[in-house]
């Protein structure tokens, strides 16, 4: 670690996973938050990252930063960065690792908007023998795998993450938090909300006004889809980001170069104003 570099120090109720923690210095993946060292000297010990100069991606769609005009490009761009940064991890690296904590407030944004991973303190590992694991919930609500949070013993997978992939990728076509208790019942949730008006043909209701513009609705009706195939109840239903190759589907999906018409129906129709 150079002397004098600015870090980042996220504070935590209790200590890393140091069997995680190893494994991940080891991985060289540009789409993660390098991990630079670790403080033992604390009662609780610390992990010491790279400071990210630009915020979170929640920052820019939700909080402090949201006046960031965040184009359309930067979002399905920061959309096909993280899948390539989730397939790394569930498949690329001798040991598959499960993030179990995607959320927008976890990527983080540098000076160009390129998005990187952060926050792996929950984190699993998971064994070459076997397929899922048995753990404790853990996670964010609004982003937690329905099947996961749902199941008494709390089995974990890949498609953990996928589930939370997908929810990203409706904040970022929505401009909308994963849940708000602001808004109305029927929309508190975005997954519920989402998929309804995607299956109803109402994406024009929910699709950020900043994302949309007259040539990308295309586009943006297939993102769509994948974040709802990504989110569906049951897991197996879910895509497998490695198999799949999921990184690749968004990028060829989305790519609006391939038609020549936009296809919602009401695209001068602004958003409504939901949270």
């Amino acid at each position: 670690m150079e002397q004098h570099q600015l870090v980042r120090i996220p504070v935590t109720l209790k200590g890393p996973n140091y069997i995680t923690w190893s494994r991940l210095t080891r991985i060289a993946l540009g789409g993660r938050v390098k991990l630079l060292g670790c403080c033992l000297e604390t009662e609780v010990p610390l992990l010491v990252y790279e400071f990210v100069s630009s915020g979170t991606l929640y920052d820019h769609l939700h909080g402090s930063m949201f006046d960031s005009n965040l184009t359309w490009e930067h979002r399905l761009r920061i959309s096909i960065e993280v899948a390539g940064t989730l397939a790394y991890l569930h498949s690329s690296s001798s040991i598959p690792i499960i993030h179990r904590d995607i959320k927008t407030a976890n990527i983080l944004l540098d000076e160009n908007l390129t998005a990187k991973v952060a926050d792996f303190g929950a984190s699993k590992l998971v064994p070459m023998d076997k397929d899922q694991l048995t753990t404790m919930v853990q996670g964010t609500i609004g982003y937690l795998d329905s099947e996961y949070f749902t199941t008494a013993t709390g089995l974990l997978n890949e498609k953990s993450d996928v589930y939370s992939f997908g929810v990203v990728l409706m904040e970022l076509l929505s401009g909308k938090k994963a849940l708000c208790f602001e808004r109305p019942e029927y929309s508190r949730h975005l997954v519920t909300y989402f998929s309804c008006a995607t299956k109803e043909n109402r994406l024009h209701e929910i699709i950020d006004s900043q994302a949309m513009n007259e040539y990308n609705q295309r586009g943006i009706h297939e993102a769509s889809l994948i974040a709802v195939e990504c989110t569906r109840l049951m897991g197996e239903e879910r895509p497998m980001i490695q198999d799949q190759n999921l990184k690749t589907d968004v990028r060829r999906k989305t790519n609006d170069s391939e038609y020549s018409r936009p296809e919602f129906k009401e695209s001068t129709q602004k958003n409504k104003q939901i949270i």
